[in-house]
């Protein structure tokens, strides 16, 4: 027992918690399984491999990059808060299970049980109807993180056997009824492009793929979506997505950092005494647009890999299913500008609902994070441009913006983390999984049975409304798209 438990450990420290290779691994299985020449396999794992960690170049220099203002709001507020960070999260939840004398590799096997049990879901999709396999290994570890504390909360008597059984097979439930909630949106964005979403707001997709449409009716007229704004003269530099992204950016950081002063940045180590703080803030501005190219490079390198070589996974051991991934993947196919987009109206619905926390004096204060604001609601604004236009991509994540600080706030409380610094505030976990841990506290076994039942309902649903076309669309997604252009033509 203990060897295969080494075995894992390894496993998830060397493969499953670096997603370069997790993907490099499924690219190599996906083209060996295709039988295809040893060259060619070998080529597709380096290609895959690098283009994550193309990816993580760029998404680690986003996160890097909002450190001084992460570090300003909290020092010029004088207060302690936590931080809207899974990262900042998943330590405190690390920190808090050692004080109770739990280790963190219980957290690994956990994850083992989940991803199992999605793989179980996927392989009956006949029976489940669940199409999508949740492939994006570091956010599964801070997903099981969460959820062990979560069932250590509503189930204490627990023995650990007890807690890995039951949170493994609800949140590898979440993973695959999650992920497959977002198969149909992506498909339709990526024009058949094999994959859909595993991260932390996918009841969020979900949400916004059917809110948007309703929001960009609102008005006199019809949103239009971003690409298909035509800016007037001088105003045309902004269809240039470097351009752009630097200058609104550029408006939303410098004021910040103008805020701050030049004297923090200094006594912080975040520039030179003798620096010039205004080129300071237009490097700071330029570079997310840097990071955002880099970021789109990775996506295109690895995600072509990995669609192609996923047939083979699909076709010889899980048919029918799609490989869920993290949500750069996405980029590619939305008007660059969605993103950050999103992300300022986020920001300001985080700021407006931080301010009303200090305003009604709530016990628990956050401060707003980069990764939910970014990787969360400005992913939401791509889906809800697609859907609904500009007026959905503004508003969606303005709104989940301040619903993840009110969120956190309440959540971070009442599981005893708040003293801990940080927690997972994206979407899902401060609505859906809050409203999981109160069903489960105050009805313990009945309610994660209702709860399971609930989630294992949802594709059901799903299948029950689009029996013609609910496989048909990652099975053969040209047979898809002509029998929809039939079916529209009819109307």
């Amino acid at each position: 027992m203990q060897i295969l438990l080494d075995i894992w450990s390894y496993f998830a420290k060397n493969i499953l918690q670096q997603p370069a290779f997790f993907i490099g691994l499924m690219v190599l299985v996906g083209y060996a399984l295709l039988k295809r020449p040893v060259y060619e396999t070998i080529a597709g794992f380096i290609k895959a491999t690098a283009g994550y960690l193309i990816l993580t170049v760029g998404s680690d220099g986003l996160i890097n990059q909002c450190r001084p203002i992460l570090a300003g709001l909290k020092t010029r507020l004088n207060m302690d808060a936590v931080i809207m960070d899974p990262y900042y999260g998943q330590s405190a939840i690390t920190e808090a299970l050692s004080d109770l004398g739990r280790s963190f590799s219980q957290v690994m096997i956990l994850l083992l049980i989940a991803f199992i049990f999605n793989i179980i879901l996927v392989a009956f999709r006949k029976i489940t109807k669940i199409r999508s396999v949740f492939t994006t290994g570091h956010i599964q570890v801070q997903q099981s993180a969460l959820a062990f504390w979560i069932v250590i909360f509503c189930f204490p008597e627990l023995g650990d056997t007890g807690i890995l059984v039951v949170m493994g097979i609800l949140l590898g439930i979440y993973w695959a009824v999650g992920s497959n909630l977002t198969v149909d949106i992506c498909q339709e964005m990526t024009d058949g492009g094999g994959f859909c979403i595993a991260h932390q707001q996918m009841f969020a997709i979900k949400l916004t793929e059917w809110l948007a449409p309703k929001i960009g009716r609102l008005g006199k007229k019809k949103s239009k979506k971003i690409e298909e704004i035509e800016l007037p003269g001088w105003a045309s530099m902004f269809n240039d997505n470097v351009v752009s992204t630097s200058i609104i950016m550029l408006v939303f950081f410098g004021t910040i950092l103008l805020v701050l002063g030049k004297e923090f940045l200094v006594e912080g180590g975040f520039m030179g005494a003798g620096d010039s703080f205004f080129f300071y803030i237009l490097k700071f501005a330029l570079s997310f647009a840097v990071y955002l190219r880099i970021l789109s490079m990775g996506v295109n390198m690895f995600v072509a890999e990995l669609t192609q070589s996923f047939q083979g996974i699909s076709t010889k051991l899980l048919p029918g299913a799609v490989p869920g991934i993290d949500v750069p993947a996405i980029y590619a196919y939305a008007p660059a500008n969605a993103i950050p987009l999103g992300f300022i109206s986020a920001g300001l619905g985080q700021f407006l609902a931080i301010l009303g926390l200090v305003v009604f004096q709530s016990p628990v204060l956050v401060i707003a994070g980069f990764v939910p604001m970014f990787f969360g609601d400005g992913t939401l604004a791509a889906f809800a441009n697609h859907k609904g236009g500009v007026k959905a991509a503004v508003a969606i994540p303005f709104i989940t913006g301040m619903i993840a600080v009110a969120g956190t706030a309440l959540f971070a409380s009442v599981l005893g983390l708040a003293s801990y610094g940080g927690f997972n505030s994206l979407f899902d976990w401060v609505t859906v999984w809050q409203g999981f841990t109160f069903v489960m506290k105050y009805l313990k076994y009945a309610g994660v049975a209702i709860i399971a039942l609930g989630m294992l309902a949802i594709p059901q649903i799903q299948y029950r409304r689009h029996k013609d076309t609910y496989f048909l669309i990652t099975d053969d997604y040209e047979a898809y798209e002509k029998l929809m252009k039939e079916r529209r033509k009819a109307q």
